[in-house]
């Protein structure tokens, strides 16, 4: 039976054979445990304890660790599982009670690895991650681990102050080291040139050494502007002379960061931007003797000389404006073109075929009349069929004549009093403008139509009494001929007459007799009429009750 080693202990004091007592404290296990019966001593050199059954395994380091190096007082319960409750503090207290923040049971000894905790609050990355502790935690001898303060300057001020390329201190470089710095190295800074100093470094600027622009070391006060650097530049220039010709000292409006040359001036950006052969031109060509400070972008104001000098047409006699851009264009001197319709007098038809010689003659572009007849006076006064002036034709050419062609022209009679319809269309303005009389011709038919009237037998108008209206029968839409007369309420068709005038009119000499007696026997109509008041057989009686041919 396997007993406590206190047991054991009793036992033998009450045989007399052990007077002290043991060696083992509160130890209370089975001495097989740790001991053989091969003899008590030595203890195994590897007990047979297994620590893996109490509240703290032993790991790392702990487990070649003797058993008396931890439980130095012979004390095995409560025995405490903190570090500090083992270890001393060797920090002062700068650290706290917390051991396994830096170590671990693998080794006492600290690594930057070992530190996680460290990424809490400076993470170690880069040029960091290699140092030992106390090459940053200096100050004690035991190194300084807290108020350190996280500015890279608080540990490189030393490196801030002895650098020379350029001197950090004179030039008055900002203390803020990470503006150019890197923590992966020391070396190879860069400084964003556009956010610190919102000047960015494009083109030929951006190869530039720092010196070249900062000159002397200077760093502090640097002008933006390019005239701040290029001055000797602008005041050497010659071609053109920036001096001479009082140009301004905005060297980014004709020059850029890639180069210096070639220049190039946005033209329009002064109001006259170059289009066409001007954009060929060469700047003296027209800043002649170098003069730049043209106020006029007038044409004329070049171009004089070619103004004074045209002759087709002659611009200086025939009064024409002076604003070139009127008829010309920047793509070419010629060929020019004048909009006319600007003129009020838009060219249509024949006109567009026309040189401007052959309407403005004599070079008179001085014209202050649209009117077609200041030019067409001649063919107005000339023409014959029919003849315009003994016609007494108004002079609006336009009325009969277009831009088309001179011939045909067209008179537009809906525009009159008398209408042209039906077989008016047909007739030739002579039918019926005789001997050329347009000015006087009356719109009733008799006066055309007075021959046909005369000469008309069936019937025979005249001795018929017929009306000199002729629209009461005949109609121009169907012609002379057809001629129809509305009976007004006496049907033609009566008693089979189908129309036939002669049928009741039986002279044909007087239409105003007409005979009922001949299809209406008197035997039947006196046998029709024995209750009628007031019959007589007659053909006058007989209308004045029969005017519709029906019963009375």
């Amino acid at each position: 039976m396997l007993v406590g080693a206190a047991t054991v202990l009793a036992d033998a004091q009450a045989r007399g054979t052990v007077t002290t007592r043991s060696p083992h404290g509160d130890l209370n296990v089975p001495c097989q445990n740790c001991h053989t019966v091969l003899g008590w001593k030595p203890i195994r050199a590897v007990p047979e304890f297994d620590h893996r059954k109490t509240s703290y395994p032993l790991l790392g380091m702990h487990a070649s660790v003797t058993c008396t190096q931890c439980h130095t007082k012979l004390i095995f319960s409560n025995t405490g599982t903190q570090c500090g409750d083992c270890h001393a503090d060797i920090h002062h207290r700068q650290m706290g009670s917390n051991c396994e923040r830096c170590h671990n049971v693998k080794g006492w000894q600290v690594t930057v690895q070992s530190v996680g905790n460290h990424e809490n609050r400076f993470p170690l990355v880069g040029g960091h991650a290699s140092l030992q502790c106390d090459s940053c935690h200096k100050g004690a001898a035991v190194g300084q681990f807290q108020g350190l303060s996280f500015q890279c300057y608080s540990c490189h001020a030393t490196t801030y102050q002895q650098t020379t390329t350029p001197n950090h201190a004179t030039s008055g470089f900002p203390t803020s080291c990470e503006q150019c710095h890197a923590i992966t190295t020391w070396l190879g800074a860069t400084f964003d040139h556009l956010k610190v100093t919102g000047f960015a470094l494009s083109g030929a600027h951006a190869s530039l050494d720092c010196t070249a622009c900062h000159l002397n070391g200077r760093y502090k006060g640097t002008p933006a502007n390019c005239v701040g650097c290029h001055m000797p530049d602008f005041k050497q220039a010659s071609n053109p002379n920036h001096v001479g010709l009082g140009f301004p000292q905005t060297c980014q409006d004709c020059h850029n960061t890639s180069a210096w040359q070639p220049a190039n001036f946005d033209h329009s950006a002064i109001g006259f931007p170059l289009t066409g052969a001007h954009a060929k031109l060469q700047c003296n060509d027209c800043h002649a003797n170098g003069n730049f400070n043209l106020t006029s972008t007038a044409c004329a104001s070049c171009h004089m000389p070619d103004y004074k000098a045209t002759t087709n047409p002659n611009h200086v006699a025939g009064g024409f404006p002076t604003d070139c851009s009127v008829c010309h264009s920047t793509s070419a001197w010629q060929p020019a073109s004048f909009d006319h319709s600007k003129s009020g007098f838009p060219l249509t038809g024949w006109h567009l075929k026309l040189q401007c010689a052959d309407c403005h003659k004599g070079g008179n572009y001085n014209l202050t009349t649209a009117t077609c007849v200041s030019c067409h006076l001649p063919d107005y006064q000339a023409t014959t069929n029919p003849n315009h002036v003994t016609g007494g034709f108004p002079q609006q050419c336009d009325v009969c004549h277009s831009t088309s062609a001179w011939q045909p022209a067209s008179f537009n009679h809906n525009n009159t009093t008398f209408p042209l319809v039906g077989a008016h269309m047909k007739v030739k303005c002579a039918d019926c403008h005789v001997n050329n009389n347009y000015t006087s011709i009356p719109s009733d038919c008799y006066s055309c139509h007075k021959t046909e009237y005369q000469t008309a037998n069936n019937p025979n108008h005249i001795a018929a009494g017929f009306p000199t209206t002729c629209q009461t029968c005949h109609q121009v839409v169907a012609g002379w001929a057809g001629a129809t007369f509305n009976h007004t309420w006496f049907d033609t068709r009566h008693g089979g007459a189908n129309g036939v005038c002669a049928t009741c009119h039986t002279n044909p000499s007087n239409y105003a007799v007409f005979q009922c007696t001949n299809c209406h026997g008197k035997a039947s109509t006196d046998s029709n009429h024995q209750h009628v008041s007031g019959y007589v057989y007659n053909s006058i009686n007989c209308y004045q009750c029969h005017k519709n041919a029906g019963g009375g």
